[in-house]
């Protein structure tokens, strides 16, 4: 559950960079979303056949503060989307550094405690790191969005045993991998790990065949809670043949 919503989909998607608003509306519809992400960087270029795309698309809008490197920055524009997209939801970013995009851990709290204070249902942007994710619970975030990777890097889900102890450590907490993620298969991982979404982009909107991609990330999304749900063999060290030896024909 995501704040007081439990949507049926656990893919969320972001609405930036597509070849064209026909592709993109194509697109949401194939992944099965019930939850887009919308800057109001992309809100002020497009203006009113945007935001007209948006209402007849009738999801759960989540606006996100992309773009911000500062508390102060990101509390305004949250104020700005509050008002703007009628909703609590805030996806929060506060980027600290300009060539990983990671967030700045110190201000992402900080904006957090505010935003919380005043009403916002907090989506916070952080990385797997257990401290920050304490520190944004304490701020009253019920929601944690660990990157799998650098923003529109595509390269999955990078720290995989770091990810696999935010999960434990946070076993009630919702858990949304927010960022990195290139292809179907690792959002699939990221499911089969046990986190509650993926948030993605760049991986549908770049893609070739967009439509093809979003169809593809739905049911990797929907095979990884499958395979979750059913109970994944544990790895072993050693090879154990799947027939057994008892039985078998003696030839000598």
């Amino acid at each position: 559950m995501f704040y007081d919503v439990t949507p049926q989909s656990r893919l969320l998607l972001g609405t930036a960079g597509y070849p064209s608003p026909a592709i993109l509306q194509q697109a949401i519809t194939a992944s099965g979303t019930e939850i887009i992400t919308v800057s109001l960087r992309r809100e002020g270029e497009a203006g009113g056949a945007f935001r007209a795309l948006l209402t007849e698309l009738n999801l759960r809008i989540l606006p996100n503060t992309a773009g911000c490197h500062t508390v102060k920055e990101a509390v305004t524009t949250a104020h700005m989307a509050r008002e703007l997209f009628n909703t609590p939801w805030i996806k929060l970013e506060v980027i600290g550094h300009a060539d990983t995009l990671q967030p700045d851990p110190f201000a992402l709290v900080e904006a957090a405690r505010i935003l919380c204070a005043e009403g916002f249902q907090v989506f916070p942007y952080t990385t797997e790191d257990l401290i920050v994710g304490e520190k944004l619970l304490e701020a009253g975030c019920r929601v944690l969005m660990p990157w799998g990777a650098p923003i529109g890097s595509g390269q999955g889900l990078r720290n995989i045993e770091g990810l696999r102890a935010m999960r434990a450590w946070f076993s009630e907490v919702p858990l949304i991998i927010d960022a990195g993620i290139g292809a179907p298969s690792q959002a699939a991982h990221a499911m089969e790990m046990g986190f509650d979404g993926v948030l993605l982009n760049t991986a549908v909107a770049k893609a070739g065949d967009p439509v093809g991609m979003a169809r593809a990330f739905q049911l990797a999304v929907e095979a990884g809670i499958a395979a979750r749900a059913g109970g994944l063999m544990e790895q072993r060290d050693m090879a154990v043949a799947s027939t057994p030896l008892f039985g078998l024909a003696n030839f000598s």
